[in-house]
């Protein structure tokens, strides 16, 4: 019985994704993470949009981790 050294299956084709199906997902990504880096880095004291501490304590470890100051 003889055995082939090459490979007989076929590998999967993957399609390449066209530009404009890309935008919009960077787009939304995008916004949402310069969002996020407000929330984390600018939301408290002067420029707080939400008043209160709520969202500086909730945020207030992975502020430090990232290496924003807050104290």
């Amino acid at each position: 019985m003889a055995h082939s050294a090459v490979p007989t299956t076929n590998s999967p084709v993957i399609a390449p994704l066209s530009l404009s199906a890309l935008a919009p997902w960077a787009v939304f990504v995008g916004i949402l993470m310069l969002v996020l880096l407000y929330f984390v880095g600018a939301e408290q004291g002067a420029t707080s949009v939400f008043e209160g501490e709520t969202i500086h304590e909730w945020l207030h470890d992975g502020r430090h981790l990232l290496g924003f100051p807050c104290h």
